[in-house]
């Protein structure tokens, strides 16, 4: 499954948190960018096991949107 997710810097954290919109509340960090995706990648994981083990599993919504970058 793919799933959005968005990356901030956080300069009091001095790290990276990550967010997937999707998922309302699946959060996580990381001091690094490295280290943000991979964690971002295990609280995907619980979200997902938690809510299937609750009786909630989750159906992927198709979507047309998706976020980039364009330098001008």
């Amino acid at each position: 499954m793919k799933f959005q997710v968005i990356f901030s810097f956080d300069s009091e954290y001095e790290g990276y948190i990550a967010e997937v919109p999707e998922l309302p509340g699946c959060m996580s960090q990381g001091k690094t960018l490295d280290e943000a995706i991979e964690n971002i990648k295990d609280a995907i994981k619980g979200y997902l096991y938690v809510q299937t083990q609750h009786g909630k599993p989750y159906f992927p919504q198709e979507s047309q949107t998706f976020i980039t970058e364009v330098v001008v």
